[in-house]
Parts: structure tokens; C-alpha cells; sequence
């Protein structure tokens, strides 16, 4: 009887449909409810768990090999893991770098964050593409007793990530300034001295790295909360204004943000946006947004500039997109995914006034799409 237990799952996934998925649990003990998505990228997955973008999402890594590297205090994008859960297909091995000073599973449980491995990671990728991001509860109990009817119950209950203000949840309590820059071999982070432009950044649930690319580029950056005003905003007299990345329903968070965005245009200043700030931009210049049925999450997604003509490898986490039948004249479609051919950018066509699906300062992903930032740091130097 003894290998039986021994054998007997430690974790739970259960989908809303009633499909359920059992496995070895790691992490905090405990159930949450999410919406489910996958990611594609082979590297990252603290960045990943600490992207405040995945609030009310738990993640299926396609990729095996998760915890193989450890973690370690630097590559955190926020202060603690934003996303609800994880889902591998093994079980995390000791971690094999000499930056990790701990591993996975002792980070996740550490900051209350369940996760669930030996789960067919495959076909729970097949599930969410064909039937859309799912609702579930996730459940991690050592002795592995599970209801799981009321799991299936809870799923379903689950109020989902659609006309969810998630902003205010992850967003900073008071202002802070910023002036750390991308890390570098071999002094890694470095501090920004000579600053020649203000940007005020609007922390819609902003990642580390982004705020480092603006530093690194030249900018003074004061990072305001996410129902900052326009008049909170120009109170710091920038020349310029970035608005973040962040998670939920654009719709939801535009109530308070397409205002005050709209605030900053009536100023003349360039703005620039990234992922959840290119869709409140779109919304502020008039345009709509649309949930997708199972987004885009992963750091190996192509997207072609129209200018220029050429493709970008990129960083891409996002639920929601901008509608491009919907955008206004005097604003342009820049980038394109290849994907699916959903709109990855836009700009105003006689204002330096820009924006991007993608993440351009990746972490993880490919750098491709850092030229970006040198853009914004251009049209405040112009």
C-alpha cells in the first residue's frame, strides 16, 4: 500500500469543460483559479512567473526543461510572481547555473505560487488553441485528496479576464523614480548618470527591463501609478510619456487611462506604448479591441515592420488585441503579426506618437525590436 501512495498525485488541474489533468505538485500548497494560457519560449521562465502582464493567468510551459536553471533575485521583473500558477511536463530537476541561488520550487513556495508537473503539456497546448484559453483551478495537496467536482465548479466560476480591470491590482502604490540600466557583462545592472531626456512611465504593470531599456537609452524615468491623470502626468513637465505593459481587459482599464492619455496628446508630447499600453493608446486615438482566443505568448513570434519590410523575431504576452479595421484615419498599421496577421503596431502619421504588441525590451526573447526605444529617445530629441 505504501508505493501506492508514493505514486498517488500530488496536484490537480481541472478545466471548466470537466477535463482534469492530475500530477506531481511543487510549490505552495493550496488551490487558485485562473484563466489558462501557454507560452512558447524555451528560456525565461522567471521573467515569465514575475510579468505582472500574466495577473489571473495560470501558464503551461511547452517547453520541458522548467527550474533547470534556478532562480535568482536578479531576473525578477517585478518584486514577486504575478502569475497564479504553472504547468510542466517534468518535474524540476537541482538547478544546473552558477547564478541560481535557489530553485524553483522553493521560490514558489516561498511566495505562495502553486505549480503542477508530469502533466501532458502537448495536449493541454492542443485544448487551449482549439477550444480558446480555458477557466481553471489548480489545486496542490501533498496527501492527494482532491473534490475534484467542486475544482470543476470552482473553474467555472472563475469571472474570467474580460472587462477585468487588472491594472490597479499590479500597478506601483506611489511614484518612484528609476535609473538602473539593462544589465551588461561584466559589471551587470549599472546606474544611468547622464540623462537627456524626461520620461514619465505609466506603470500599468511594468516589467524591470523595460524601465532599464528606457534608462539605458538616455531617459530620466518617474514611474506614476496606472489612474495617474493627465494632469499628474504633466506636472513633471516630460518630453516624453511611456505607457506600460500590464494585464486584463484594455477595455476595462481605459476607463481611467484612455482620459488621461488623451490629456498627453491634447499636450503635443511623443508617447510611446508597449503590449497592454499600445491597446489603451489605440482605444485613446479611437480605435477598438478584441479578445483572442488564445493569444499570443511566447518569444519566438515573427512580426514584419510595413515600413521597412522587415521581420522581427519577438517577445510577444497578450490576451487581447488591437482591432485593425477599426483604427482612424491619420493612424498607421506599422507592424504585423505572421503569424495570424494581427495588428503588432501602430503610429500617428504626422506625430511622433507610437506603439507595439511586442515587447521590445524581450527578457526573455530575442533583442530585435530594441531599436524602438531609441526611436522614443529620438522623436524627444527632436
Amino acid at each position: 500500500m505504501a508505493h501506492a501512495t508514493q505514486d498517488r498525485p500530488t496536484a490537480c488541474l481541472a478545466l471548466a469543460d470537466g477535463t482534469l489533468f492530475y500530477g506531481k505538485g511543487f510549490g505552495a500548497t493550496g488551490e487558485t483559479t485562473a484563466e489558462l494560457c501557454f507560452n512558447t519560449a524555451m528560456t525565461g521562465y522567471q521573467e515569465i512567473m514575475t510579468d505582472p502582464s500574466y495577473a489571473g493567468q495560470v501558464v503551461t510551459f511547452t517547453f520541458p526543461h522548467i527550474g533547470n536553471v534556478g532562480v535568482n533575485p536578479e531576473d525578477d521583473e517585478t518584486a514577486d510572481p504575478v502569475a497564479e500558477g504553472m504547468v510542466v511536463k517534468w518535474d524540476p530537476t537541482e538547478p544546473s547555473s552558477w547564478r541560481a541561488t535557489e530553485t524553483l520550487g522553493e521560490w514558489l513556495t516561498k511566495r505562495g505560487r502553486i505549480a503542477i508537473g508530469g502533466v501532458d503539456t502537448r495536449r493541454l497546448t492542443r485544448a487551449i488553441r482549439q477550444q480558446g484559453a480555458p477557466h481553471v483551478a489548480l489545486a496542490h495537496d501533498p496527501e492527494g485528496n482532491f473534490d475534484t467536482a467542486a475544482l470543476v465548479a470552482k473553474a467555472r466560476g472563475f469571472a474570467g479576464l474580460e472587462g477585468m480591470d487588472l491594472a490597479r491590482r499590479v500597478t506601483c502604490a506611489q511614484s518612484y523614480r528609476w535609473d538602473e540600466m539593462r544589465w551588461a557583462w561584466p559589471d551587470g545592472y549599472t546606474r544611468q548618470t547622464e540623462a537627456r531626456h524626461k520620461v514619465v512611465a505609466v506603470d500599468y504593470g511594468a516589467k524591470r527591463n523595460i524601465l532599464r531599456c528606457l534608462a539605458s537609452v538616455g531617459c530620466e524615468v518617474t514611474v506614476l501609478p496606472a489612474t495617474a491623470t493627465a494632469e499628474d502626468v504633466l506636472a513633471h513637465k516630460p518630453d516624453g510619456v511611456f505607457l506600460s505593459n500590464g494585464p486584463g481587459d484594455p477595455a476595462a482599464t481605459g476607463a481611467y487611462a484612455v482620459p488621461m492619455i488623451q490629456g498627453v496628446l491634447d499636450a503635443g508630447l511623443p508617447v510611446f506604448g508597449i503590449c497592454l499600453g499600445h491597446q489603451m493608446l489605440a482605444l485613446a486615438l479611437g480605435a477598438k479591441t478584441i479578445k483572442m482566443n488564445h493569444g499570443h505568448h511566447g518569444a519566438n513570434h515573427p512580426v514584419k515592420d510595413m515600413e521597412t519590410g522587415k521581420v522581427e523575431i519577438t517577445s510577444m504576452n497578450h490576451g487581447f488585441a488591437v482591432d485593425s479595421q477599426t483604427l482612424p484615419k491619420g493612424i498607421m498599421e506599422t507592424h504585423v503579426s505572421l503569424f495570424d496577421g494581427s495588428n503588432c503596431g501602430i503610429r500617428m502619421i504626422d506625430r511622433p506618437v507610437f506603439s507595439v504588441q511586442h515587447h521590445p525590451e524581450a527578457s526573455p526573447g530575442p533583442q530585435d525590436s530594441f531599436y524602438l526605444f531609441e526611436r522614443f529617445a529620438e522623436s524627444m530629441a527632436g
